[in-house]
């Protein structure tokens, strides 16, 4: 094929338009994958809102694709034509700076991002650095592999700043969660949810997958939390995971954007609990989480959609209309 339908953002805040398009040739380094399924997430609505605010325009979004190479660019090797592979959010680093050579690429002051500088997986057709593409569980098929690319992959970068802790509070019960939340399960420890108020779908979805307990992000839980995870983009939600969590625990602000954080008393930090934040993710995440997702294992509860009704299935993410994750057919 010549051409491709693809999503485009022309501007933030408007909605996303149906075009055709060429099929992109991968360079030097890069592969040229057809698409079979891409995850929906929540950077992609701060992409299109335009609280992220350097897209590189006209953009195709989509961060979590998955799909098989088609063709192979100079230079590459350990890939071949016909082989399943992820594309996360990180599409590329510098390779040298400090970061890179001590393996936090996701700092790299020149890293390049999938779906925001770089185009994405709301297409038929993407290419992508070889380097930065993933082996895939091959126990997962294809719409149920797209959430483990961020929803999963931040999600255990979040986990990992928590994964001593014997309780753990998640707020925001979406498709980040609902996959880290069996992976604590798995390993034993008590997760406590927290959602918008009234979302007893939401919460009712916590409590299948394990769940100690749900309830309203204002609410406090059973008992002092360990450590909590953010992944609402809601700043009022970080001085109630304070209020709940005990001293020298810990609060970790897992999205790529939130809103601004309200003043807050010294008295819900003091007692050596800690505030850190996660940007982006490594490729080490991804050789460390996706054989832990095949081995717990992670189900992801999936919506699929149809490409053309990719700004319905975003409004829907947005509304809150559904548990899990969603994900795109193209």
């Amino acid at each position: 094929m010549t051409t491709m339908r693809a999503m485009v953002l022309a501007r933030p805040g408007e909605p996303m338009t149906l075009q055709e398009l060429p099929v992109p040739e991968p360079g030097s380094g890069q592969v040229l994958i057809k698409i079979t399924a891409c995850g929906i997430c929540r950077t992609d609505l701060h992409v299109i809102d335009g609280e992220l605010t350097e897209p590189a325009l006209p953009l195709i979004p989509g961060h979590q694709i998955v799909g098989t190479v088609q063709r192979l660019g100079a230079g590459v090797t350990g890939l071949v034509p016909g082989q399943r592979v992820g594309v996360p959010w990180l599409g590329g680093s510098c390779g040298h700076c400090w970061f890179c050579r001590h393996q936090r690429e996701n700092l790299c002051d020149e890293a390049r991002y999938t779906g925001y500088q770089i185009n994405g997986g709301f297409a038929e057709y993407t290419v992508a650095s070889a380097a930065y593409c993933f082996d895939l569980p091959a126990q997962y098929e294809d719409l149920q592999a797209a959430p483990l690319l961020c929803a999963g992959l931040i999600g255990y970068r979040a986990y990992r700043l928590v994964e001593d802790a014997a309780t753990i509070g998640l707020y925001g019960f979406g498709a980040a969660a609902h996959i880290l939340a069996q992976v604590a399960a798995h390993r034993g420890q008590t997760i406590y949810a927290f959602t918008r108020q009234g979302d007893t779908q939401a919460q009712q979805f916590a409590l299948e997958l394990g769940a100690a307990w749900a309830g309203d992000s204002r609410q406090l839980p059973p008992q002092a939390l360990d450590g909590a995870i953010i992944f609402a983009p809601e700043g009022e939600l970080l001085p109630l995971a304070l209020r709940a969590v005990r001293k020298g625990g810990r609060v970790v602000c897992a999205g790529i954007h939130m809103s601004d954080i309200p003043s807050f008393p010294y008295e819900l930090l003091w007692g050596e609990r800690e505030v850190c934040s996660v940007a982006n993710l490594t490729r080490r995440d991804g050789t460390e989480f996706l054989p832990l997702a095949a081995a717990v294992p992670v189900r992801t509860t999936v919506h699929p959609y149809p490409l053309h009704q990719a700004n319905q299935a975003l409004e829907d993410l947005r509304q809150g209309r559904f548990t899990g994750a969603a994900v795109l057919l193209p």
